[in-house]
């Protein structure tokens, strides 16, 4: 399992602070786990990440690899806002069996089980890259990069952006992509037969169609231009089809 880190947010500003800044709604804290991330002004990804309920805290559970740069992006917002913000001895334990008494339902799909934080990590075995790549479940730092724009990502299907909670950090953008314009990119699973590292470009008739991620047995994510992905496409020696492609 990738490293995570849990923050704690603390103080009679917290969730008003965070409403303002990040892709989802904070008042479906009351209900559970909530998926979000947050963008630059332009749009685009910085990090994503579970915001936790635990009383009046709001504790934040990231990848370890972009905890310091969000610390400092949430520190840099924070201007008057009486809000705390401090490293936690917590761990995140994760699994899809039975949820243990305390665990959350991960709000992005149902397969992806339940997050429990306490005082151990782990899992519980199983294959998280089939289960992302059976329901095109983008992760940190591979499929979800610094080029990102989240309703490429599926961040709408994943439950990680809300279209009526009002403005914040890279909302013009975000609506503008979802009410004007229609995507031509954005990350898909594809069929696939061989294998090809991650970030393989993948071509189409010899013009470039996007590029390979995640794979998993006969299944892949792929980042696609929709206009090329058409017929075969190859990544390498693999070779792929989007069954999802529009028919010509």
């Amino acid at each position: 399992m990738a490293e995570r880190r849990i923050l704690r947010l603390s103080g009679p500003d917290t969730r008003e602070f965070l409403q303002g800044l990040v892709t989802n709604d904070v008042k479906k804290l009351d209900q559970g786990l909530v998926y979000a991330a947050l963008l630059t002004p332009q749009g685009k990804y910085l990090a994503d990440f579970f915001l936790v309920p635990e009383g009046e805290d709001v504790l934040l559970d990231v990848a370890e690899e972009l905890a310091e740069g969000l610390v400092k992006r949430l520190t840099m917002y924070r201007l008057r806002a009486k809000v705390t913000i401090d490293a936690t001895d917590l761990q995140l334990r994760r699994g899809t069996g039975t949820a243990p008494v305390g665990a959350f339902a991960d709000p992005r799909h149902p397969a992806l089980g339940w997050r429990l934080y306490g005082s151990q990590a782990g899992e519980d075995g199983s294959n998280w890259d089939a289960i992302r790549v059976a329901y095109c479940v983008p992760e940190t730092g591979i499929e979800l990069t610094p080029e990102s724009y989240i309703l490429e990502a599926g961040f709408e299907r994943l439950n990680g952006v809300d279209f009526r909670k009002g403005c914040y950090v890279g909302q013009e953008v975000t609506a503008r992509m979802k009410h004007k314009t229609e995507l031509r990119k954005g990350l898909q699973r594809v069929d696939i037969e061989g294998t090809a590292p991650i970030g393989t470009e993948i071509l189409s008739g010899g013009k470039s169609a996007g590029q390979l991620f995640t794979q998993a047995g006969t299944g892949a994510i792929a980042y696609l231009r929709y206009d090329r992905a058409k017929g075969e496409l190859s990544a390498d020696t693999a070779r792929l089809r989007w069954p999802e492609a529009p028919v010509e």
